[in-house]
């Protein structure tokens, strides 16, 4: 079983910033999709960013350009979200995936087959 470890999540005033992490097993992280989803209330899931490990490589959605960040630190296996400027709209549950290749992952369709992917247990960003 694999597992993804979260956190960063929180409640914040609009304008302000939160920084999101997620910490996978090596042999998960290696050469791999890394990705951010976001839930809110009585919506679907949606792709926030990506990020490929083996090359640095990654992909927003509009909504988010400009504002979030993905990065990684391979010597931990771990990716963050760096996220400023929040606002109400950004108010959800983040869930961070691991897994596809790498053209889906920066053409932003990663975990099409949620089966497919692994998935953290999801943190709480609050926005008001």
């Amino acid at each position: 079983h694999v597992q993804l470890v979260e956190s960063g999540g929180g409640s914040v005033q609009a304008g302000g910033s939160l920084k999101l992490s997620c910490t996978a097993p090596a042999y998960t992280y290696s050469t791999n999709c890394m990705g951010w989803f976001r839930q809110a209330p009585g919506q679907g899931r949606e792709r926030i960013a990506s990020i490929y490990t083996g090359n640095g490589k990654t992909y927003y959605t509009d909504s988010v350009k400009g504002r979030f960040t993905i990065s990684r630190d391979n010597e931990r296996s771990t990716v963050y979200l760096q996220m400023d400027s929040l606002e109400p709209e950004d108010t959800a549950m983040y869930y961070c995936t691991a897994g596809y290749p790498e053209e889906d992952c920066i053409q932003g369709s990663w975990c099409s087959n949620p089966e497919s992917c692994y998935w953290g247990q999801g943190t709480q960003v609050t926005v008001s």
